[in-house]
């Protein structure tokens, strides 16, 4: 399958889940790696602008396209099957305990959830413990332009 990733130009080639490793986020703790990922170049966009401050172009990003093998299988979690919240932000911790169960267990290569920022597309989730994560590769990155009109303030 083909997954997508928007991110700065400087973590492009992070394909190794550093970030989020680092930094945590709504489906796994800090200290436990994860490749968040996209079906399409505009979820991966909508996923990025919802954190970005409104007024103020971002710039030096890059849309990576990732090769990810359907071997490794994908893991679908309903949305009926989420605790209530689960896609209020900041994150709570029970999404982050079963992405950490998902990376633990490593019987999947993806975790498809469902987005937060656009209800009923999902976010995949790439589990760098699978035995088949190395071959994951990059297929590609571009510049990726933002259009301004997303980040302009309006008062009505």
């Amino acid at each position: 399958m083909i997954l997508y990733r928007l991110v700065k130009s400087r973590y492009s080639r992070d394909i190794a889940r550093k970030g989020a490793e680092l930094c945590g986020g709504r489906w796994n703790s800090v200290g436990v790696p994860m490749l968040y990922t996209c079906p399409s170049r505009a979820l991966a966009m909508a996923e990025v602008a919802v954190h970005l401050p409104l007024g103020i172009l971002p710039k030096d990003f890059v849309m990576v396209t990732l090769y990810v093998p359907d071997e490794g299988g994908m893991k679908v979690l309903p949305q009926i099957d989420l605790p209530n919240g689960w896609f209020h932000y900041p994150p709570i911790y029970s999404t982050q305990r079963i992405g950490d169960a998902f990376i633990r267990k490593s019987d999947y290569l993806v975790l498809q959830v469902p987005s937060a920022v656009v209800h009923d597309d999902f976010v995949a989730l790439i589990n760098p413990h699978h035995p088949l994560f190395p071959q994951v590769k990059m297929l590609e990155q571009r510049p990726f332009v933002f259009d301004r009109r997303l980040f302009q303030h309006h008062l009505s």
